[in-house]
Parts: structure tokens; sequence; C-alpha cells
């Protein structure tokens, strides 16, 4: 993943550097474009944005099955994943709905 940040990064800014003027930016620009509306690069895409929010997804659970019953009502009340908790008390004098 890491490479191809880099490899965005490199691109911005050659187009942002570069003195070729405004042909070569809409050069650069229509190639850029013609690879974002591949298919292959869409389905890769997608592919990766689905698996992030499944790991994503998978790192909060964790993480409110760890810290959840230690937080006050006042973080907790805002984040879903704590939602489902059962009605405890905790060691800072709050007590969970």
């Amino acid at each position: 993943m890491w490479k191809v940040t880099l490899i965005v990064g490199v691109g911005i800014g050659y187009v942002l550097g570069a003195k070729a003027g405004r042909h070569r930016y809409e050069q650069i620009a229509n190639a850029a474009r013609q690879i974002t509306e591949n298919p292959k690069v869409q389905d890769a895409a997608g592919k990766a944005k689905q698996q992030a929010g499944a790991v994503a997804g998978r790192a909060a659970g964790a993480v409110a099955d760890k810290v959840g019953d230690r937080l006050p009502n006042a973080v907790t009340d805002r984040m879903p994943y704590f939602a489902h908790r059962q009605s405890e008390n905790d060691d800072w004098g709050t007590v969970r709905p």
C-alpha cells in the first residue's frame, strides 16, 4: 500500500512542480483519468476498500471488547460499538445503561 501512496505522491509532485506547461499537464491528467477509469483498477480499489473496512471493523470490535468497560458513559454513548454493553458498574463510579 505504501508503494501506491509513493507513486501517487511522486505523480502529484511532478504535476505540481513541472514547468512543462499546460499541454503536458493535460497529457498527465488524461493519462491519470484513463487509469482511474480502468475497470481493473476500479475493481482492485473496491476490493481494497472492502478489505480495509472489514479489518477496521474487527479492530474496532477488539478495542471495544478490551477497553469498553473501562470508559465513562460520556465516551461510550457516542460510539456505536459500545451500545451492546449490558448495564454494569465500572471502577470510575459510572453506571452503564
